[in-house]
């Protein structure tokens, strides 16, 4: 019963989460607060920045990356869903403006 109640309570949290709090919580380790991927992860794993993925890769297939993961990067589609994936996409997007 327990675990049933903080499971509903950590997901209306998460759900409650803009798209700024998610990138923050789940990609700036790596990708930095910014989107600069800057960050001693990002320069670890080589990582392109906010405006040259932009540049490079179509939200579609950023959704299909965020959703499914890739290489690295772990899938966060079961954990935040379609709506929030695309919010997500569209906030990381808007960051290279």
């Amino acid at each position: 019963m327990k675990i049933t109640i903080c499971l509903i309570s950590f997901c209306a949290a998460l759900m409650a989460q803009n798209e700024k709090d998610v990138f923050l919580d789940k990609c700036a380790v790596c990708h930095a607060a910014d989107g600069s991927a800057s960050n001693a992860k990002g320069r670890k794993l080589k990582m392109k920045g906010v405006k040259d993925t932009v540049a490079k890769v179509s939200a579609g297939d950023m959704i299909k990356i965020v959703t499914d993961g890739k290489g690295e990067m772990p899938a966060f589609g079961k954990e935040l869903g379609k709506e929030q994936v695309k919010a997500l996409v569209e906030y990381h997007r808007g960051m290279a403006k």
